[in-house]
């Protein structure tokens, strides 16, 4: 947020007031925005705007209000994170936040600008990493560099740029490495506390371990993942669609180098498909969901993330897909591990 007073001006005052303004506040993109005695918006002002009115004959006593631009872009204060994306997009650099009487409260910059989410975080980080043997034999497979880091790093990061800085870890086998290498997150600016499984509980009953939710909504995700799911339409998906849970998904495309015949229960074709294609989604290991329904989870058991969804299922809750429409790896295996060694070195997961 920008200081009001040095970006803000009345609308009393003449081109040469606005110039000195702009010449003494050194301000960002030497934009001003006019406001009325009531503080209410009514234009903004560059520099640049300030020239042209000069070389079309305006004179440095004239009003600020006779060369602003009247329909300059605002939003208000329960905007969406696609109106900042639009913004963003015809290369607005500053914006003006309005409330319902049109008076500036905030001005923000576009390009820097990030949504805080309102959730705490579980990355489920305990597996044993079999299928990647030998390298886990003394490394959790969390841990494992892809490129300059850990797997693990690259979701925290991503997290932590969305605004979420409440993390639980959920960990198991060589847990203590993973404690020993994030700490207590605050040198991140993060609060870091784990969830230590005394036995291999499955994917999701960890969750339980812990009543130090202070969040309404959970977003819980798999620590062997490369990403680069934008959590903030994840989170305004599940919010928007009144979902309880929310499963982010991947597309998975079979091709089929036959023509594919449809039959009826009679054995007669209904149609012929020449190599057709079939899409499907699947589960990308990452989730939203009310917090209160993770005490459908039984205590100290057994339990699957599969479970949990079949049961929400059965209880008639809405469970909403979300595709991934970027980049999304699971490392689960040797081949996977030498894809994202490749893949990081053109990828940008910030």
């Amino acid at each position: 947020m920008y200081n009001l007073e040095k970006h803000t001006v009345n609308d009393t005052i003449t081109i040469r007031d606005a110039l000195l303004i702009i010449d003494k506040q050194g301000l960002i993109a030497n934009v001003l925005f006019v406001v009325s005695q009531e503080r209410k918006l009514l234009g903004s002002v560059t520099e640049g705007d300030i020239r042209r009115a000069l070389l079309r004959g305006e004179t440095l006593a004239t009003l600020i209000t006779a060369v602003m631009r009247q329909n300059c872009k605002y939003l208000y204060q329960n905007f969406d994170v696609k109106d900042i994306e639009e913004l963003r997009n015809i290369n607005i650099t500053f914006v003006p936040i309005v409330n319902q009487q049109h008076q500036i409260i905030e001005i923000i910059e576009v390009n820097k600008y990030q949504p805080k989410l309102p959730v705490h975080a579980i990355i489920m980080a305990g597996g044993k990493g079999q299928r990647l043997l030998p390298l886990t034999k003394t490394t959790p497979k969390p841990l494992l560099r892809i490129g300059d880091k850990p797997i693990i790093e690259y979701n925290i990061d991503r997290l932590a740029k969305s605004g979420v800085t409440h993390i639980h870890i959920s960990i198991n086998y060589l847990g203590e490495q993973i404690q020993a290498y994030f700490k207590d997150g605050k040198e991140r600016g993060l609060d870091i506390k784990y969830l230590v499984e005394k036995e291999f509980l499955g994917t999701i009953a960890s969750v339980k371990l812990t009543q130090d939710y202070q969040s309404d909504t959970l977003l819980i995700m798999n620590s062997d993942l490369l990403t680069n799911i934008n959590f903030t339409e994840f989170y305004q998906a599940f919010l928007k669609q009144g979902a309880d849970m929310a499963i982010a998904s991947t597309s998975y495309h079979v091709d089929v180098p036959y023509g594919v015949i449809e039959v009826n229960a009679e054995a007669q074709v209904n149609s012929l498909k020449e190599k057709p294609r079939y899409t499907y989604y699947s589960n990308a290991g990452i989730y939203l969901i009310k917090k209160e329904l993770i005490n459908l989870i039984p205590d100290g058991e057994f339990y699957n993330i599969t479970d949990l969804i079949e049961r929400l299922l059965m209880l008639n809750k809405k469970v909403i897909s979300f595709p991934i429409l970027g980049y999304w790896l699971d490392i689960g295996k040797h081949e996977d591990f030498k894809k994202a060694q490749e893949d990081i070195k053109y990828l940008n997961l910030n």
